[in-house]
């Protein structure tokens, strides 16, 4: 491969020599660019594609059909398996070929497959993306959304015509008759999935199994409302809290920077396998777009990221998105209900599925239906029955109308500061199920939770609730209203982009110069120094415990800005907060260290009781947690030690603090190890024996025993799960007999992104388990290494910081 130079004839001849189907990579210095600008050849459109580093793309065309066509390409060549599993998915066929009992996508949460593939051959069948689609902006595509889509499918659609499914790479999918070329509409199908994917898409099970009674009499549906609720509510903070979705997002403004105007820190908790990987890309059409950053794969538009003027990340909010409704059956005709005295009958939707068999034969499956003016029925909520006898019960999801996310993340791509952001959010609502935090070159920070959210109030909540309900949203957010009553349905907004969720008006949002954060809390303490209230309870709770992630993230922030953190000089820049991240940080060893050691003094011998009786040497462990400076590093002795503790801890009845939270102290309560309880003493050592039956020694370093493994390369990790409170969060994957084995999930793409005055964005970035999914790729594992060393990627986002890449090469895309 030559080196960058200037233009030359035989530079010029090799790009017109570019043949029909996509080229192989040419390197065509500036003579490749200027062809581009052309926008076509013969016709059809073109996209140039420039790697730097770690396989990282930076796709330019000029319009946005060739910039749509250069992502597809691009992200198929990474991740082709992947994709073509999110289209099998949301197509309705994964038990056809993958069988009834194969693990269902990460695009939804099911039992299996036949589930999930019954769930989307409803959705299908309803014909609900077909209508979205053909309806105008804002509610339908905008059109350089609807160019860019159809860009996508010709490149994805190029790069399995010119590979053949033969010669993919991935064994994961390499010659599966279940890979097939796209149309716009499986993309389509996929932006609501991932739209509805935190509403009805996490009660798949839940809808598809739901079935009228056996029977012409319905009994009374008898539930206690208080256990009910509770029992729900644990299962939506269990989702919320644990496992795979989370993030961090820490915004300064110039009066919490130091030396710069602004800086932001981004750093999702997603899964590191399957649908929901981020894939990394920079986008470009001279003078309309210019971003850099990370979209979900399949998604042809930068989620989170930035431009010259703006930089943002997301976070998982705490606002519900769906309400059930109850209401009364005709007696001896249980699929018909009533609402203000008068009688409807239940639609019904009879859909079948494909369904492989273990001799590979296929047998139809078929189900179902029942649906009401407010949505499908459910005879349970996250596996909660709601029996269906006298009443009935419907789930609404706010998202069940929402396209609109690509339209949102153009309009965030396309602002020049903050308030940009929040016009492309309050115009579209079409960011599903999360927080938006960003910070601009004017020196300021914005935080909102704009998004579609049911619109209820507080006082509608009251009034309408049934008893269910009443003990519910408190707890939860979540309505059950008395849908019996027509004057119960949502109300609406005049500010709101349809009818049934809240306009903006009513949404948090915060504007700031010093910083906002998000940890995946209520917006409460976004800034602990002008905390948010009166916003509707359905979008959070105030006065409530803070994570201890939330305590780090804000304490740490606010102790730079004050200059009260050890370091030197007072406000945030880029290294302080890729240092914030890197550090490893973990909160709750502050709270619990002296209760540790007042704990480990009291052992008698160093022996430490268990659960099931007797005693197990702890001394090495104590030892080494006495030494420990509360950091989940690679070389940090005792942490994994510490992490089982808290998570034993945690399930301790009552709690194992010795001082309870206290709203008026929401950042340190609570606090103060109960090191006398018997039971805080067994769950220190159980931690011990889990290592102990592991071979691994108490005060072992925390990177001998978690770790991935990559082409037989073992790659240690840092970090750890979220119970700690650090922010480089990892679910690492326990193996009884080694030790932590794999991450699920946590940090993914992380980026670091500054502004100072008369230069252009300072950036950092990370995909903690890099661009590829394919391990044949050299960006299978690369980035996984350096996320292991602590390092990071500098950001190139000029022509002259690309073309000037020790890795640069190029390729032209045609359509």
């Amino acid at each position: 491969m030559s080196s960058a130079g200037s233009p030359s004839a035989s530079g010029r001849n090799l790009l017109a020599a570019v043949v029909v189907a996509v080229t192989v990579a040419t390197v065509v210095p500036a003579t490749a660019s200027r062809a581009v600008a052309a926008g076509t050849r013969g016709g059809r459109p073109q996209a140039l594609v420039q790697y730097t580093e770690y396989g990282i793309p930076h796709i330019s065309a000029t319009s946005y059909t060739g910039l749509g066509l250069g992502y597809g390409y691009a992200s198929a060549k990474d991740n082709v398996c992947l994709l073509a599993d999110i289209y099998l998915t949301v197509r309705a066929e994964r038990a056809r070929y993958l069988g009834p009992d194969a693990p269902a996508s990460g695009l939804v949460t099911a039992a299996n497959s036949l589930d999930s593939d019954l769930y989307f051959a409803r959705t299908n069948a309803s014909g609900v993306v077909e209508r979205l689609i053909r309806a105008p902006a804002p509610h339908g595509p905008h059109p350089e959304v609807v160019d860019l889509v159809r860009g996508y499918v010709s490149g994805y659609n190029r790069y399995l015509r010119q590979t053949g499914v033969g010669g993919i790479t991935d064994p994961a999918c390499r010659g599966a008759e279940w890979v097939r070329p796209i149309t716009d509409l499986d993309v389509y199908r996929h932006l609501y999935a991932l739209a509805t994917m935190s509403g009805t898409g996490s009660l798949v099970t839940d809808i598809v199994t739901a079935a009228p009674p056996a029977g012409a009499t319905a009994a009374p549906a008898l539930i206690d409302p208080a256990a009910t609720a509770r029992q729900i509510t644990a299962a939506v903070e269990a989702r919320r809290t644990g496992q795979e979705l989370g993030s961090n997002a820490i915004a300064v403004g110039d009066q919490g920077s130091r030396g710069a105007r602004g800086a932001l820190l981004g750093n999702p908790h997603f899964p590191w396998q399957g649908a929901r990987r981020f894939w990394q890309s920079h986008l470009t059409i001279p003078g309309r777009l210019d971003v850099s950053g990370a979209s979900l794969l399949g998604l042809p538009m930068v989620l989170i990221g930035h431009n010259r003027h703006v930089a943002w990340s997301h976070t998982v909010s705490t606002a519900a998105t769906i309400g059930l409704f109850e209401m009364p059956t005709t007696p001896g005709r249980p699929t018909e209900y009533v609402v203000d005295g008068a009688a409807e009958a239940m639609t019904t939707r009879a859909v079948s599925v494909e369904v492989r068999q273990p001799d590979g034969t296929l047998r139809t499956v078929g189900r179902t239906f029942y649906e009401t003016r407010y949505g499908p029925v459910v005879t349970s909520a996250y596996g909660t029955p709601l029996p269906w006898g006298t009443t009935v019960h419907a789930v609404r999801d706010a998202n069940a109308t929402n396209v609109r996310l690509l339209n949102t993340w153009l309009g965030i791509a396309t602002s020049r500061d903050t308030a940009g952001i929040a016009r492309a959010l309050a115009a579209n609502q079409g960011a599903p199920w999360v927080n938006t935090v960003a910070a601009d070159r004017d020196g300021r920070t914005l935080y909102a939770d704009y998004q579609a959210v049911p619109h209820v109030t507080d006082e509608q909540a009251l009034s309408c609730g049934t008893p269910l309900g009443r003990q519910m949203f408190p707890l939860a957010g979540i309505s059950v209203l008395d849908g019996s009553r027509g004057d119960c349905a949502w109300g609406t907004d005049a500010d709101a982009v349809e009818p049934g969720i809240f306009g903006t008006a009513r949404l948090p949002s915060l504007v700031r110069r010093d910083y906002v954060a998000n940890f995946n809390d209520s917006p409460w303490l976004t800034n602990a120094r002008a905390p948010l209230t009166g916003y509707p309870r359905g979008v959070g709770d105030v006065g409530t415990r803070r994570s201890f992630r939330t305590q780090e993230g804000v304490l740490s922030v606010e102790a730079r800005i004050d200059g009260t953190d050890g370091l030197a000089g007072r406000g945030h820049s880029l290294e302080t907060l890729a240092g914030a991240f890197y550090g490893n940080h973990g909160r709750v060893a502050d709270l619990a260290r002296d209760g540790i050691a007042r704990m480990c003094a009291a052992f008698p011998g160093g022996k430490a009781p268990v659960s099931g009786g007797g005693l197990v040497d702890v001394g090495d462990g104590c030892a080494a947690l006495s030494a420990w400076d509360g950091s989940f590093r690679l070389d940090s002795r005792g942490a994994l030690l510490f992490s089982w503790f808290i998570s034993l801890a945690g399930r301790v009845p009552g709690g194992y603090w010795q001082q309870p939270f206290d709203p008026a102290a929401p950042l340190t309560t609570p606090h103060t190890l109960a090191a006398d309880r018997v039971e805080v003493q067994r769950a220190f050592g159980d931690a011990a024996l889990r290592l102990e039956a592991a071979g691994i020694p108490l005060d072992a370093p925390l990177g001998d025993h978690q770790s991935v493994t990559r082409s037989g390369t073992t790659i240690p990790v840092h970090g750890a799960g979220p119970h700690v409170g650090l922010l480089n969060v990892v679910q690492p994957v326990w193996d009884a007999t080694r030790g932590n084995v794999e991450v699920s999930s946590g940090s993914s793409f992380v980026q670091v992104v500054e502004f100072r005055a008369g230069s252009g964005p300072r950036v950092r970035t990370v995909l903690t388990y890099s661009q590829s999914a394919d391990p044949t790729s050299p960006h299978y594992a690369d980035q996984t290494l350096l996320y292991s060393a602590s390092q990071w990627v500098t950001g190139r986002f000029t022509a002259q910081e690309i073309r000037s890449s020790p890795a640069w090469r190029a390729e032209v895309v045609t359509g």
